[in-house]
């Protein structure tokens, strides 16, 4: 059997991540794996093209991480405590992009992640982020559409 020591559980404080923590925990406690918990902070210094003086934009960027951790230290002690091997994370950049270096960096064997369900326009403008770990991603990843969980 395949060994799942790591496992990256990318979430979106926007979304409704609880619903995949069964997941999560099941794969944790089954193999006494450690749960990279992630969010990635869209880099704010990608959207240059109209102006924007680049300290307010430093600024701001700064702000969000700031707030972002805040948040991330909430969720982890509200939702992985029944978790003994918890790790949490928190980026900025193109979020496919860093959860798949995460992944690379951290050896991860599992990624676990929630899909967005968008579908028609919204998916042409957005894509989907899920879609493109998995074609990236080195590893096996598990993707939950969270209103199914």
């Amino acid at each position: 059997m395949k060994k799942v020591e790591k496992i990256l559980f990318p979430i979106d404080f926007a979304e409704n991540f609880e619903t995949l923590l069964p997941w999560v925990s099941t794969f944790a406690e089954k193999f006494g794996a450690t749960v990279y918990v992630l969010f990635v902070a869209q880099d704010l210094a990608d959207f240059t093209a109209f102006h924007v003086p680049h300290g307010n934009i430093k600024a701001f960027q700064d702000e969000v991480l700031q707030a972002a951790q805040q948040k991330m230290s909430a969720v982890a002690q509200e939702y992985f405590k029944a978790i003994p091997k918890v790790e949490t994370l928190v980026m900025s950049g193109l979020p496919a992009d860093k959860i798949v270096e995460v992944a690379n960096q951290k050896g991860v064997d599992l990624i676990v992640m929630g899909t967005h369900g968008r579908k028609g326009l919204e998916h042409a403008i957005f894509g989907s982020i899920c879609e493109k770990v998995i074609r990236k991603a080195s590893c096996p990843v598990l993707a939950i559409n969270p209103a199914k969980a």
